[in-house]
């Protein structure tokens, strides 16, 4: 058995169990795939995780200890002086909570029944009183970072939208305006000399948080099925049990008929001879 991957979790955790609660992933794994999404939540069956990205954990650590000394402080952090907006640091007695994998922000949503949960990587807030979500991101490229452009950004957007509902429904005030906070590494310096320099930039996103309560339902409904969903075109975990399912068989078929002949039970009814 892998050390790494648990193919099977006990009941208490799949959808039914007490330890069972809907976090801001298991949502984002059903707007990839509802058939993944049922394997894993109602039969216990995980797809298989990531590897850790260690160097960009460090990276959110450290800016959560730097936007830290301005919360205390209720100062502003240099990136929002320049880029000219008029937030701050949010200080809550709840921050690190909210912050925390396994616990975050949570919210009982009574049309479902589900607890749903997130962790976020900090909240500001303006003079307003309008709470702003902002999430950490780190990765290494060649170009300026100043846009979320990319497909595999939806992502990105739907995260930082979940968070705006689950502080709503908290009772806060919460701007449609959230913050991506992106360090890029560079990689035009002559030597790494045991260091990496990051170019960091706010990118503004404007949510909205209004196809979240129709997907809950639906995965009420999807839950709640006895009949599995079908498998998702675009998904490549999908595709590879299918066709590690095709190929396994095809080869099963194969070595039957070669145990077959050896017998002396040819396929076509005649004697292998």
């Amino acid at each position: 058995m892998s050390n790494y991957y648990k193919p099977s979790r006990k009941t208490d955790w799949n959808y039914g169990g007490s330890q069972w609660k809907l976090s801001r992933s298991k949502i984002d794994l059903f707007q990839q795939c509802a058939r993944c999404f049922y394997l894993d939540n109602k039969l216990g069956t995980a797809r298989p995780p990531g590897f850790p990205f260690n160097l960009n954990s460090a990276v959110d650590a450290l800016l959560k200890k730097e936007f830290d000394i301005h919360r205390v402080a209720q100062s502003k952090h240099p990136i929002m002086e320049q880029y000219g907006i008029d937030v701050l640091p949010f200080e809550h007695p709840e921050i690190d909570i909210w912050r925390e994998n396994f616990k975050g922000i949570r919210h009982n949503h009574v049309p479902t029944g589900f607890t749903v949960s997130g962790a976020v990587d900090d909240v500001w807030v303006n003079p307003a009183g309008e709470l702003i979500v902002v999430d950490y991101k780190s990765t290494s490229k060649d170009a300026v970072i100043d846009a979320l452009d990319e497909d595999w950004h939806d992502g990105y957007k739907r995260q930082m939208e979940v968070y705006q509902w689950l502080l709503r429904n908290k009772g806060f005030k919460v701007s449609n305006t959230g913050y991506f906070v992106y360090a890029n590494a560079s990689k035009d310096r002559k030597a790494f000399d045991g260091k990496l320099e990051f170019a960091v930039t706010l990118i503004a996103y404007t949510g909205d948080t209004s196809w979240i309560e129709p997907t809950l339902l639906n995965i009420k409904a999807c839950l709640d099925s006895e009949e599995i969903p079908k498998a998702d075109i675009s998904c490549d975990y999908c595709l590879y049990r299918e066709f590690a399912g095709k190929a396994l068989l095809a080869q099963q078929n194969k070595s039957k008929q070669h145990v077959e002949v050896k017998k002396g039970v040819a396929t076509d009814g005649t004697l292998g001879l």
